[in-house]
């Protein structure tokens, strides 16, 4: 399906299209993809190749996403996708988001159908997750208002890596979101992730003013964001440039992808982590994966 042209550039000089879905802004030349690989420079346009195809459909209770606050003790029915805007090393997701090409063939299914099974499953909301949703704007934007209409709530889980301009859209449409703060610390992104920790903080701040419902997850990881300084700078950014009445959700990692040789995460981390985020000031902190 061609994207909305609202969402890429051409290059006239180049050939190449400046692809605005996501703050990596990949410029595609003709017959080629970006970093997620789910849209492609076709005769100077910009098509997503995974409209409509989707890796996982299931209703889940919808603190799976996590969401304590929002909705509680509702199911909502959960669409995951292919591929990803980032190249996290220890990717806890990766058979879909990075070595999809290797398994199975995806689902093929229409918004009016997932709308349908969200209400057959009497499901309150649908949630975008299991994979990163933004770089599948065009398909969840239009499955989203369909929702809307129906009056299910819609959810971004998401890594927060939107582009400037996608953003202004998906807050058109999304009620609530979960949020992975990954770290605070601008080379563990980069050198871990391919990303900016700036594009992140910023997209959090945008969210939480915008009024929707923030939830954030952390992932911690040993040896490499689990230090007391770090996790002291992730509460007090929550607190301070947020607030501390967002949720604050601590998970355990486990080795996958590239990082197999770490070592699942101390449960007493998750406990301390939880114990600073309360001194911190923060009002609701939860562990995960333990």
């Amino acid at each position: 399906m061609l994207v909305s042209k609202n969402l890429y550039r051409k290059s006239s000089k180049t050939q190449k299209i400046r692809c605005e879905i996501c703050s990596n802004y990949c410029r595609i030349a003709e017959n080629s993809v970006g970093i997620c690989r789910q849209h492609k420079n076709i005769n100077g346009e910009l098509f997503d190749l995974s409209y409509g195809i989707v890796s996982s459909i299931s209703p889940d209770p919808i603190e799976k996403k996590p969401l304590n606050h929002f909705l509680p003790g509702t199911f909502t029915y959960s669409i995951g996708g292919f591929g990803c805007n980032m190249t996290c090393l220890y990717c806890q997701n990766y058979i879909i988001s990075h070595e999809y090409e290797k398994f199975r063939e995806g689902i093929k299914i229409q918004p009016e159908t997932i709308v349908e099974n969200a209400l057959k499953y009497n499901c309150k909301s649908i949630s975008w997750t299991y994979n990163e949703p933004t770089i599948h704007l065009p398909f969840n934007m239009k499955t989203s208002l369909i929702a809307k209409s129906k009056n299910l709530k819609v959810i971004y889980v998401s890594n927060g890596y939107m582009s400037s301009e996608s953003l202004g859209e998906i807050l058109n449409f999304v009620d609530a979101f979960n949020i992975d703060l990954k770290s605070m610390s601008p080379k563990f992104y980069k050198k871990l992730c391919g990303a900016d920790l700036d594009v992140v903080l910023d997209n959090l701040k945008r969210i939480y003013d915008s009024k929707k419902h923030l939830e954030i997850t952390n992932l911690i990881i040993n040896g490499y964001n689990d230090s007391v300084e770090e996790i002291e700078l992730l509460c007090d950014f929550v607190a301070d440039e947020l607030s501390a009445d967002v949720p604050l959700h601590f998970s355990r990692a486990f080795p996958y992808y590239k990082m197999r040789n770490i070592t699942p995460t101390d449960e007493e981390i998750l406990f301390e982590a939880q114990k600073i985020a309360y001194k911190k000031g923060i009002k609701n902190v939860y562990l995960g994966n333990i």
